[in-house]
């Protein structure tokens, strides 16, 4: 209840003017924490008028479970001299204001101990907190939906990756890893019959969602070239033809390594396009299948049809076929492994187990590699047995 009859120091008529003219609420109490004044912007956003507050205790104004919490903060502010607290101040209807509570105690020229408190409104500011939290809490439900949509993508991908296996006097290890969820490396180690092996590695321009959209139509249209018996060299130009047509775009481009064996495999048709070099090894030495023609699916005078390299493989022969994100690995001098790099791994392990040669190359770019690799890496390893 307040007590109208409470007396305004002499000292505080003196200041009225000049607190009337804040923009903030100010409140000033005695030591039994009678309010002694309230400024019109506090009485606005409370929606009273002086005479209601004048003389009030805070139990006249808050109700009686926020008592304590005022209580804490008025006993912390006698004894640091000042307090700040977000709370909020009671409107005469009934409803909260969210404010921020600065609290400062002043001996006045009576010798007596006042607190001058400031009550800035944060209505607004809650309004924008409360709009952040809602879109927040859309935001990651979208998360949520995109990271399922991606793990579905990334067993969708790996359906791209090319496969380990043995066929006839071949065996043919494969390893695939995207840099991130999906990527845009894909793969096919698949035979034809009994007539051939097709072994292709692809590297797609970019990373993520996009460069594996367009990996997969790659793959599929390979797969539906393949069919055709399609020699590498014109699967190349078919496939170069078939992106520059129906899906090319400014800054897109493919690089391509295909080989296909026949006769029990002793004998390999090969064409690479803007692809590493291709690493032959046969009796410890090794030697680069460089690619005849530029990258894919970008101008159509990069990709003009060259003929396919053909030769004789032995026992114990091993074409490795692998993408640039094995290569273009920068240790903590900066410098690059390059197709150097991983050739001296390989005839360092030349001699072991093809399971243990792929093992050998990984372990040695990760070694090399001062952090995790940036680039969609992938490897196939095949041995003539």
């Amino acid at each position: 209840m307040s007590d109208s009859r409470l007396q305004t120091p002499d000292w505080l008529r003196q200041m009225e003017s000049i607190l009337e003219e804040l923009n903030e609420g100010v409140v000033i109490v005695d030591d039994e924490l009678r309010i002694i004044f309230a400024n019109d912007a506090l009485l606005r956003l409370g929606q009273y008028v002086a005479d209601e507050l004048r003389g009030c205790p805070p139990d006249a104004i808050f109700p009686p479970e926020d008592i304590p919490y005022i209580m804490r903060q008025h006993e912390s502010g006698h004894r640091y001299g000042r307090s700040r607290s977000e709370f909020h101040l009671p409107r005469k209807d009934g409803k909260k204001v969210p404010v921020i509570f600065s609290g400062r105690v002043i001996q006045a020229p009576d010798q007596q101990r006042y607190v001058l408190v400031t009550v800035t409104d944060i209505s607004e500011q809650k309004r924008v907190e409360e709009r952040l939290r809602e879109s927040n809490a859309l935001l990651e439900e979208r998360q949520r939906e995109i990271d399922a949509e991606l793990s579905t993508a990334a067993r969708v991908q790996e359906s791209l990756a090319p496969r380990s296996v043995v066929w006839k006097d071949l065996a043919v290890e494969a390893y695939y890893a995207p840099a991130y969820t999906i990527g845009g490396d894909f793969g096919i180690v698949v035979p034809r019959g009994d007539d051939f092996l097709n072994v292709i590695v692809c590297d797609v321009s970019g990373h993520g969602v996009s460069s594996a959209l367009i990996a997969n139509r790659i793959y599929s249209e390979t797969l539906h070239e393949l069919e055709r018996s399609c020699d590498p060299a014109n699967l190349l130009h078919q496939l170069h033809e078939f992106v520059l047509n129906r899906i090319g775009q400014d800054g897109f481009y493919f690089t391509m390594a295909a080989a296909r064996f026949s006769n029990r495999g002793r004998r390999v048709s090969f064409a690479s396009a803007g692809h590493p070099p291709v690493i032959h090894v046969s009796n410890g030495s090794a030697r680069l299948l460089d690619p005849r023609t530029g990258i894919l699916g970008s101008l159509p005078e990069t990709a003009q049809s060259e003929s396919a390299e053909d030769f004789e493989l032995a026992p114990g022969d091993r074409l490795i076929l692998y993408t640039d994100g094995l290569v273009e690995v920068f240790n903590s001098l900066d410098e690059m492994l390059g197709v150097e790099g991983l050739q001296g791994f390989i005839l360092e392990s030349a001699q072991r187990p093809i399971q243990e040669l792929k093992q050998a190359i990984l372990n040695g770019v990760k070694a090399w590699s001062a952090g995790p690799l940036s680039d969609d890496v992938s490897l196939v390893i095949v041995e003539v047995r």
